[in-house]
């Protein structure tokens, strides 16, 4: 079962694009749509100024766009574009890979579509397949592979670049098991780093990868029979427990489980998104103000522990994994969507202090991994119970509606709007009109 994964990866990275269901590319468009808004959101950060400028110091051919402007070689760019649009960490999640699929592939895609001249929808296109490639193999690692401390967003979506870069520099299917094999032994990424610029460097560093491997095997580069599921390959030395299942269950074309994947609305850890959407319901129904709050338990998924739970945030990025502070950013009216919400000052807020003091956090496997449940309790003796579930499939017309909403809040209305009438008709345009918005 497992000689079968590479094969499978390589037929993947090959479907014709008629094969490819309506649905998951839909959401692949609002996917690259979110990735646009978020990459420009954060061209401005201070990891994008580095990145921008460690790049361009090294010169080289000019043929790939920069957040922020400038063009440097196409695996540069990768670099410098997946680690922008995580800087703000407000990008898309999905909970079965355990990780964010556009910021890892994405960049690869545009790099190459842009040096190879390929058409704004094969970007999609090569998104798409690559984004499930990540998602099988991220599902295939297993759980105790994230629990170690890897990040998923860099490892298997490594792979899911390889696959997009691939697919856009027109590898066969010889040169696509060469180049999954090579990126094995690149593909790397700590959860050590979350809170810090680290965090968002690993999603450069996989579409980096992604736009290397893909181009080695271009060139003729040999790599070993199979790095992935082979002896000493990454499966043997990066997972505990693998799980084959995925590669031999509800193959594509038939099944993208890359249709499960999440926005975020809330400009934080996606795994705090179900505490954030618990309260704003209890609020909604039942005036509490922050004084009123006694106590909370919030019982959650045990791996989000290691991702979410800092007891005292120190900088304002920190407060992004703060299961504490964001409650209290709730209870106290601070809008947890806005990005410039999240500033330093937030981490001695007295009242934010005080309120944390009050919440204690309980891992429990029994609550799903896109879920939190609750008890509140009120300094009159009255119990709540706050609880919500992030999993739920929407249906497109309401993403399209959250998504355009939390663009125009980023970027403004006349940009977002500009930005969406592109994403929405790109089977008429060309690779320049995706790659002329980053540069802006």
């Amino acid at each position: 079962m497992r000689t079968e994964i590479l094969e499978n990866l390589t037929k993947l990275a090959l479907l014709p694009k008629e094969s490819l269901p309506s649905s998951a590319r839909q959401i692949a468009l609002f996917s690259l749509f979110d990735w646009l808004v978020v990459g420009w959101a954060g061209r401005n950060e201070p990891v994008a100024r580095i990145m921008r400028s460690y790049v361009t110091s090294e010169g080289g051919h000019e043929v790939a766009s920069m957040f922020g402007g400038g063009k440097v070689p196409a695996r540069a760019a990768a670099l410098v574009n997946g680690t922008i649009s995580h800087a703000l960490d407000y990008d898309d999640t999905h909970f079965g890979h355990i990780g964010h699929l556009s910021v890892g592939i994405l960049p690869a895609a545009i790099a190459v579509a842009e040096e190879t001249g390929a058409s704004a929808a094969n970007v999609a296109d090569a998104f798409l397949v690559g984004a499930e490639a990540a998602v099988r193999l991220g599902m295939a690692f297993g759980r105790k592979h994230y629990l170690r401390g890897f990040h998923q967003t860099a490892t298997a979506g490594a792979f899911g670049a390889t696959i997009a870069a691939g697919r856009l520099y027109g590898l066969d299917q010889a040169q696509l098991r060469n180049a999954l094999s090579v990126v094995a032994t690149r593909a790397s990424g700590l959860k050590s780093q979350f809170g810090t610029m680290g965090k968002p460097y690993n999603a450069g560093v996989s579409a980096s990868n992604g736009v290397e491997c893909a181009g080695l095997a271009k060139l003729g580069f040999i790599s070993c029979d199979d790095g992935i599921a082979g002896p000493q390959g990454f499966i043997d030395t990066h997972s505990d427990e693998p799980d084959f299942a995925v590669w031999w269950q509800n193959l594509p074309p038939e099944t993208f489980l890359f249709e499960d994947i999440k926005y975020k609305l809330h400009a934080c850890c996606h795994g705090t998104h179900a505490m954030i959407e618990a309260f704003t319901t209890l609020l909604a129904s039942n005036k509490i103000s922050p004084d009123r709050v006694k106590s909370i338990n919030l019982r959650v998924n045990p791996r989000w522990l290691g991702v979410c739970d800092i007891k005292k945030p120190r900088t304002g990025l920190e407060v992004k994994f703060s299961y504490v502070w964001l409650a209290g950013m709730v209870f106290h009216g601070i809008d947890t969507s806005a990005d410039a919400s999240y500033i330093d000052g937030l981490c001695a807020n007295l009242g934010l202090v005080d309120f944390a003091n009050k919440i204690t956090i309980e891992g429990d496997s029994t609550v799903s991994d896109t879920a939190t449940h609750g008890v509140l309790e009120t300094t009159d003796g009255q119990n709540l119970f706050p609880s919500f579930d992030i999993s739920a499939r929407l249906n497109s017309t309401v993403v399209e509606t959250g998504l355009r909403k939390k663009a125009r809040g980023l970027i403004g209305e006349i940009t977002a709007n500009r930005y969406w009438s592109i994403v929405s008709n790109l089977d008429r345009v060309g690779a320049d009109a995706l790659t002329s918005m980053i540069r802006e």
